[in-house]
């Protein structure tokens, strides 16, 4: 399992950098306005492939649940009919509206805008990538992807500085010189699926939509509830924004452990490999990283501000987060898989359900210390309703299929 997940761990961070940090320190010396259209830039793709993640993410169990047993060419066609659809149901209504979807986030919106156009333009290129990642990891490679996303990075680091200032293209240059590296990776990408699918009748959008459906609801779940958090923080003062931002930059590195566990037993669940127990290294992973944490919590922080005490507070509290957030976030990927989704999504609207009323309730009377408690306590909730009876959650955890794939499939040998 952490074999598998360490290349995920890998491509999920270096994903992350390549837009969120390297645009935004090449684009630092052309002012406030630059910085705040990458920032802006960053939040709304996350939100956008939010809605497109049912896709990859259906494309990866069902290409798992077939390898050696059924066709995939119906499940890589019908990828990609989902990709054209997804892709322009999301780009051409954000080029259209870009400019009021700038003044939604900043009173300059003029650069976000142009940033907008580049990048929103962009994005079927970036949901082609996690399609063809997502058919390899299917197939058991998640060395691939990584390298992927290493490629990109390399390109972006490249090619940032030539398009802002060496073609004097400005913030656009930065969203250029993003999009085509993303176009050339994919490029590189697309020969690795020659030969992957045998041919095959059929397709299979519905059950495709049906597996990822979930995940993407999750993951959107997570983005709302985000804002709330952001909303109600901000009425501490901008301090502690500033620290929840800062805290939270700090705990993604670690948070990535968890969702490179989720996709591992998601991977291994699919293709009927034992995953051991994704519970306990969830729970495990998140013990590590809230010590870890702990311990950096104040050297972290002073990167980025001289005034520490908000973020790292935000840090401290956060131990009785991320430990059954850990274990949610693994255990998730074998519900994935195993076609308990839907349980996945009910888990964490429920947890959601309890923080955010408590949010409210306890920050009145405990401060700002009142919120981060809720979060530990809404994914206690979200863990216990993920693993409930009723929902068989252990016994799919430890990587048994559907009973109708392994019937299909028989024992894999040699794996």
């Amino acid at each position: 399992m952490f074999r598998l997940a360490l290349p995920i761990y890998v491509e999920l961070l270096t994903a992350v950098v390549a837009v969120g940090v390297i645009d935004l320190l090449w684009v630092a010396g052309l002012g406030e306005a630059a910085i705040a259209a990458v920032t802006v830039a960053t939040t709304v793709e996350y939100l956008a492939y939010g809605l497109f993640l049912a896709v990859p993410t259906g494309v990866t169990v069902l290409v798992g649940r077939r390898d050696g047993n059924a066709p995939l060419a119906p499940v890589i066609r019908t990828g990609w009919l989902l990709w054209a659809l997804f892709s322009a149901a999301i780009a051409i209504p954000g080029v259209l509206l870009r400019e009021p979807l700038a003044a939604l986030f900043t009173d300059d919106p003029g650069p976000t805008a142009d940033f907008f156009l580049i990048t929103l333009a962009g994005l079927p290129v970036y949901f082609a990538q996690t399609v063809v990642d997502g058919v390899l990891k299917g197939k058991g490679d998640t060395r691939t992807p990584m390298r992927h996303a290493l490629v990109c990075n390399v390109l972006v680091v490249v090619l940032d500085p030539l398009f802002i200032y060496g073609l004097g293209l400005g913030v656009q240059g930065a969203a250029v010189a993003t999009v085509l590296a993303r176009a050339v990776t994919l490029a590189i990408s697309l020969p690795r699926l020659h030969g992957v699918s045998a041919p095959g009748a059929g397709r299979v959008p519905r059950e495709l939509l049906a597996t990822g459906l979930p995940m993407s609801g999750d993951f959107l779940a997570r983005a709302l509830a985000g804002m709330v958090l952001v909303e109600l923080v901000s009425g501490f003062g901008t301090a502690q924004v500033a620290g929840y931002g800062i805290g939270q930059k700090i705990m993604l590195a670690g948070v990535m452990v968890f969702y490179a566990l989720r996709q591992a037993a998601m991977i291994r669940t699919a293709r009927a490999e034992p995953t051991g127990s994704p519970l306990w290294a969830g729970l495990g992973a998140g013990a590590a990283v809230a010590v870890v944490l702990n311990l950096v919590a104040a050297p972290a922080a002073a990167l980025f501000t001289d005034d520490t005490a908000a973020a790292v507070g935000f840090l401290r509290w956060m131990t009785l987060y991320l430990v059954p957030f850990g274990g949610l976030i693994a255990v998730g990927g074998a519900l994935q898989a195993s076609g308990r989704g839907s349980r996945l999504l009910a888990a964490t609207s429920a947890g959601f359900a309890v923080q955010l009323p408590l949010a409210y309730a306890l920050s009145s009377w405990l401060g700002v210390t009142g919120v981060w408690i809720s979060m530990a306590a809404g994914a206690a909730v979200s863990l216990a309703g993920a693993l409930a009876p009723r929902g068989s959650a252990p016994a799919r955890a430890r990587g048994r299929a559907p009973r109708s794939t392994r019937t299909a499939a028989g024992p894999r040998s040699g794996r």
